[in-house]
């Protein structure tokens, strides 16, 4: 793990690493030569050699011109390597995390528990351990080179000062292992806490929580796991305050004993002046080299505690089995063969032997209650999931033997809980396909097939509009800072994200028009007919009034296929598909007319 660590540090800055050690090295050298140097001008001066204190005076002032500039320059290149190495591991961490191509992975707490501290694993942190490490260095050349100097002078103050370092050093690794113990069992807590805060702040949550009345809840809510967070943090404070208080107790009664064994020796003719002074210089410089010391391999500790979540992120196998196969356009169709799938051994079925066919060029609807699976079906068509037993298969090859990135491209989706972008108009629809996002008629072109074209257009700076407030540019009251759009407005964007895509074999739509106000959910799958005729589809919708044109509309129940067939031929069967439209159709029926008198 170290060496990982130290090869992060390399790759992050070679030429940096190289002057970061040489100067760790000579300013190790400094305390020591400080404290030498000053006995030699103390002495000279007290024998009369005024020519030899000048110049030991010159030498001194030398070494703290040394002691004055390094300390800087070591920060500056430790604060860059930092930086570096910060950039490294995020690069690293969401390089992996963009390789995990299901959803599985993101649904489970511990691997959120762990991402959590591994962002925590940052360059500032991983620099404890590894330009941490040249700091250990130089604490080590200063102590050694320090006890050298007391061993000269008496060697039994160096053993005792020696020896009260060691528990110092015990102490600081066990702190350490508590408080990143701590960390990881409040990292619920913490994330409940920041999930709280974001209710009463949030742009999207505050209109509901402020009309419910929420904000004391969820501030009592917030409070309270913050407050778990603060009782882990205080246990760990006392515990540091009373062993720590002790050491430094220790460590001043060792320094003040020596000092009087000085001073009584210096009386009794066994020192010179020159010798106490340098004495107190070694042992004081020494006790700071050595706290400096556990604190350097406490906090390197640390981190590489932290550095193992990281490490177990990058490290975390591929949710889907690796593929390597190629697919070819769809030319004949879809087949979900005894699809079974439940999200985990301890969940029940979501879909129960599941059989459908997408033929090419059709348009096939999906209805069912809530639950039934749609949404499920949808993860399993965009391969977030692997069916836990059955196949789904693209023209007869498995989508299982093919790269999920390569089944996607292929695909497009206009999801449920569509994303909104704090990006412009333009990159907000652009971003449905990368290649276009600077094919600005290919953009406008899709914006006008979602209906949403002549609004973006009049927006203050047309497309390149940034469709949030979220960022502070400028005036906050001028509107070319960003604009929001409303729930129909951005549900028009996104679906004219996912038309971008104007060459997928298989475009699926999941409530194309939840958002949207009768006329323009009218005008929208007016459109949508028109653009999926020939194409292959599936339709998602509640409103069944909007699937009665589809070739072939489907009827989910408990994760298994039910009914199939067209408007008319299901209406006629009076099963499932039937009663729901009947219900729905009870609505618009004038009061007193028979359900008969609108039967289609």
């Amino acid at each position: 793990m170290l060496g990982v660590a130290l090869g992060l540090c390399w790759r992050a800055g070679r030429a940096r690493c190289l002057v970061y050690l040489a100067i760790t090295l000579l300013a190790g050298l400094l305390p020591t030569a400080t404290a030498w140097f000053t006995k030699f001008v103390i002495d000279a001066l007290t024998a009369g050699d005024v020519s030899g204190a000048v110049r030991w005076a010159v030498a001194l002032a030398a070494v703290g011109l040394g002691t004055g500039f390094l300390p800087h320059l070591s920060r500056f290149l430790r604060d860059e390597l930092n930086r570096r190495l910060d950039r490294t591991m995020k690069d690293e961490l969401y390089t992996r995390l963009n390789r995990l191509q299901g959803l599985a992975r993101f649904e489970d707490p511990s691997f959120r528990n762990d991402l959590s501290m591994a962002a925590q694993a940052s360059g500032a942190s991983l620099g404890s351990t590894t330009a941490g490490l040249f700091d250990i260095a130089r604490s080590v050349i200063t102590i050694v080179s320090l006890m050298a100097t007391l061993a000269v002078l008496s060697p039994t103050m160096a053993v005792l000062v020696a020896a009260a370092a060691v528990p110092a050093l015990l102490v600081h690794l066990s702190l350490t292992r508590r408080h990143v113990k701590m960390l990881a069992s409040v990292s619920p807590a913490a994330r409940r806490e920041i999930f709280y805060s974001t209710l009463i702040s949030d742009l999207t949550a505050v209109q509901e929580t402020r009309m419910f009345g929420l904000g004391g809840f969820l501030k009592d809510r917030m409070l309270g796991e913050l407050e778990v967070t603060h009782r882990g943090e205080r246990r760990l404070a006392g515990r540091e305050f009373r062993t720590q208080g002790l050491l430094g107790l220790l460590s001043a009664t060792v320094a003040g004993g020596g000092l009087v064994w000085a001073v009584s020796a210096a009386a009794a003719g066994d020192l010179s002046i020159g010798s106490v002074t340098a004495f107190a210089a070694a042992v004081a410089g020494a006790q700071g080299a050595l706290v400096g010391l556990a604190s350097g391999i406490a906090a390197a500790y640390r981190a590489m505690l932290l550095f193992r979540y990281h490490r177990a992120i990058v490290s975390e196998p591929d949710d889907l089995p690796p593929a390597s196969g190629t697919l070819a356009p769809l030319r004949r169709g879809i087949e979900l063969r005894d699809v079974w799938f439940r999200y985990g051994d301890d969940h029940p079925w979501v879909l129960s032997g599941l059989d459908l066919t997408l033929e090419h060029g059709s348009s096939v609807a999906l209805v069912g209650l809530n639950g039934a699976g749609k949404s499920t079906l949808i993860k399993l068509l965009c391969r977030f999931y692997d069916p836990t037993r059955g196949t789904i298969l693209w023209d007869g090859v498995d989508i299982r033997s093919v790269p999920p990135e390569e089944l996607r491209r292929r695909v497009g989706v206009l999801f449920q809980d569509y994303m909104r972008y704090d990006l412009t108009a333009s990159e907000n629809i652009g971003i449905g396909d990368l290649p276009a996002l600077d094919d600005r008629p290919r953009v406008r072109a899709a914006a006008r097939l979602a209906d949403v074209d002549e609004k973006l257009t009049g927006l203050p700076q047309g497309y390149d509009t940034l469709l949030s407030r979220i960022y502070f540019e400028g005036d906050e009251n001028d509107p070319t800072t960003g604009v929001v759009l409303s729930g129909g407005q951005w549900q028009r964007v996104a679906l004219a994200r996912t038309l971008l895509r104007r060459d997928s074999d298989l475009l699926i739509l999941d409530e194309p028009g939840s958002g949207l106000d009768a006329d323009a959910e009218h005008a929208i799958h007016r459109r949508l007919r028109e653009h999926r005729t020939g194409r292959t589809s599936l339709l998602v919708s509640h409103r069944l009034g909007v699937v009665r044109d589809s070739d072939v509309i489907v009827v989910l129940e408990d994760g298994r296929v039910v009914e199939r067939g067209s408007h008319e031929e299901l209406t006629a069967a009076g099963g499932q598909y039937a009663r729901l439209f009947a219900i729905q159709a009870e609505g618009y029926r004038p009061a007193g007319t028979p359900a008969a008198a609108t039967a289609p």
